[in-house]
């Protein structure tokens, strides 16, 4: 059986994967590009293939999507020389690698550069997971950088002020050091929006070279004492408090950072995983 003829009933294959909950719509469309996804036993690989849901059968990783699984939120302190991806077509080590203890289908909520190190955040809830990605929420995302210099007074007020890169101003960050070596700098530097590799291109902006990056928050999570390479569940207090982003009032954007509006599926979880405890929900 193939796809059925696309129709006025016909969705994209992403929506129709972001809107049962398993991935955002972006890992969606990297579960689709890597070959994970099959339409009536076929692996479709095209974005943009259109689906009816009440006829197809969709799986990923050869599971259907209507097979539930209780909402999990994971917190994983990620060590540099790891892709942030669950596969590596070039044979890279991935966050996959460090999830073993991990009974669910998770994903990642947004990304942390091959280098870089600290705190991820995977979920199956993929309403939280767009909510903490969309610049409309605000969730703040906190660094402890290692920059090449000194970096001086005006060069941090410039970054508190938002600076001007390639693909827009950036809105106004939090920035305090943090230490001072002989030849280097420490900063912390809270952002809340995601363009590519920004932290980095704030640093070169104002002359400087990024030569250590560690997140160590992300919306109400803390890196704390997580070993490097290590996961856990979130606790009951997190978890709530990551659904509770959802409820917050959204702030408008610039137009240089609005994108379309997401359009937010309610969730239907059958149950909860958290460190403390597995718990019905809904």
């Amino acid at each position: 059986m193939g796809i059925t003829k696309k129709t006025e009933t016909s969705v994209r294959l992403q929506k129709v994967i972001a809107a049962s909950g398993l991935s955002s719509r972006r890992v969606a469309e990297d579960l689709i590009r890597e070959g994970q996804v099959a339409v009536n036993g076929k692996i479709v690989r095209t974005l943009g293939t259109c689906i009816n849901p009440a006829i197809d059968h969709v799986k990923v990783n050869g599971r259907h999507l209507d097979e539930a699984e209780p909402e999990a939120f994971v917190l994983l302190n990620k060590p540099p020389g790891f892709v942030t991806t669950m596969k590596d077509p070039f044979g890279r080590k991935t966050i996959a690698d460090l999830l073993e203890r991990i009974k669910v289908r998770v994903f990642p909520v947004g990304r942390l550069d091959y280098d870089a190190e600290g705190l991820l955040l995977l979920t199956n809830n993929g309403e939280v997971a767009q909510a903490c990605l969309h610049p409309r929420y605000h969730v703040p995302k906190t660094y402890l950088i290692k920059v090449s210099g000194v970096f001086n007074d005006d060069q941090i007020k410039i970054l508190r002020q938002g600076i001007e890169l390639d693909d827009g101003i950036t809105s106004p960050a939090d920035v305090r050091k943090s230490g001072k070596a002989k030849s280097n700098s420490w900063l912390e530097i809270t952002i809340h929006e995601g363009k590519k590799h920004q932290i980095k291109r704030m640093v070169e902006a104002c002359g400087h070279r990024v030569m250590r990056i560690k997140r160590i928050g992300f919306g109400p999570l803390q890196l704390r004492n997580l070993p490097l390479g290590s996961c856990r569940y979130a606790t009951d207090t997190e978890a709530n408090a990551l659904r509770g982003i959802l409820r917050r009032k959204t702030i408008k954007t610039t137009p240089q950072l609005s994108r379309t509006r997401i359009n937010m599926k309610k969730r239907t979880s059958a149950s909860v995983i958290t460190k403390d405890k597995t718990k019905r929900v809904g």
